[in-house]
C-alpha cells in the first residue's frame, strides 16, 4: 500500500529509519520485540494511516518526543475543504 498523501509517506520514512538507527533491518523482529502486531507495523512503515494512540505509542519505544518527531519534517500548507474535516 502507497501512501496518497506526502505527509503520510514522510511519517513512515521516518519510522523506517528510527527501527534502522536501532539496528533491526527487519521491521518484523522490531515488532515482535516490542509486542507490536507484525503486519499493522509493517503498514505503519509503508505509509498506511495510523492513529495517534500507535504513534504515540511507536515514539515511547523510540524515546522521542512528538515534538522531536516532527521537528526535521518540512512544514505543509492545506486548504482543507469542510467535508474533510
Amino acid at each position: 500500500m502507497v501512501a496518497a498523501d506526502p505527509r503520510l509517506k514522510q511519517i513512515a520514512q521516518k519510522l523506517k529509519q528510527l527501527r534502522l538507527d536501532k539496528g533491526y533491518s527487519s521491521y518484523e523482529a522490531f515488532a515482535f520485540d516490542h509486542e507490536l502486531p507484525r503486519v499493522g507495523y509493517g503498514r505503519h512503515e509503508k505509509g498506511s494511516n495510523l492513529t495517534l494512540k500507535s504513534l504515540l505509542r511507536l515514539l515511547d519505544i523510540h524515546q522521542i518526543s512528538l515534538a522531536d518527531f516532527f521537528a526535521d519534517m518540512p512544514a505543509h500548507q492545506a486548504v482543507a475543504s469542510a467535508d474533510a474535516i
